[in-house]
């Protein structure tokens, strides 16, 4: 049954989707709230639903438009009015984005693109619930051989083994490395743990002719760089 307010042929929500379009198109996702932008999203999954208060709920839930699309799939379905349908969805526009900002930084060198670099990190894994440790192989042009996942952990905690480290540079022939992982917390601060793991990190790869550029931690509320704070 349709939900009307004012008997007319429209569900109420209509003409409110047709200007929340129309503001997009004039003045760009800037203008949005993470709401707004979340709606227009539902639009496609939910068609006969007003989603504006399915996409605030979310927004309270989980954070910001990031948080959302990077949500656990099961804390997702919790929420009321949301099917699997509308994960997949959700999740389909967050794979899109990391392609995106993947494809930003791939076959180029990176250290010349470092702000694409940190774009991909952030989109990839700030906001994950588990930490995740992550390596980017380089050339010699420190062009992006491989971005793999090496280990995922815990909220806090990702074992990391310096051996399969190295041992994965040296099968793909790379001569530099750039390590990334999130800290679930939001703060981007290193631990003394994370410094001494990079430090040796950084030693067995110089011995086998393998340069460790930097150490990037990326958190909802930011990113570091070892080398940035001279910790490399």
């Amino acid at each position: 049954m349709t939900d009307k307010k004012d008997g007319s042929s429209q569900p109420h929500y209509a003409g409110h989707r047709e200007r929340l379009r129309q503001k997009f198109r004039d003045a760009g996702p800037e203008a949005l709230h993470d709401y707004e932008l979340l709606e227009l999203i539902l639009f496609r999954s939910i068609p006969r639903k007003d989603t504006k208060p399915i996409a605030k709920d979310l927004i309270d839930r989980f954070g910001s438009f990031a948080e959302v699309l990077s949500a656990p799939e099961a804390l997702l379905m919790e929420m009321s009015g949301i099917k699997q349908s509308v994960v997949t969805d959700l999740k389909l526009i967050q794979a899109a984005a990391t392609k995106f900002t993947h494809g930003q930084v791939k076959d180029r060198p990176i250290l010349s693109s470092w702000t694409a670099l940190i774009d991909h990190c952030r989109t990839a894994m700030a906001f994950n619930e588990i930490e995740q440790f992550r390596i980017l192989f380089l050339d010699k042009k420190n062009a992006l051989i491989a971005d793999e996942v090496q280990q995922t952990g815990t909220v806090d905690h990702t074992p990391v083994y310096i051996r399969e480290v190295v041992k994965r540079a040296l099968e793909l022939s790379a001569t530099a490395i750039i390590m990334v992982h999130n800290h679930p917390s939001g703060d981007p601060t290193p631990s003394r743990a994370d410094i001494d793991m990079t430090k040796q990190v950084a030693d067995a790869a110089e011995r086998l002719g393998i340069t460790l550029h930097d150490h990037l931690i990326v958190a909802k509320n930011g990113h570091t760089s070892f080398k940035g704070l001279g910790l490399l």
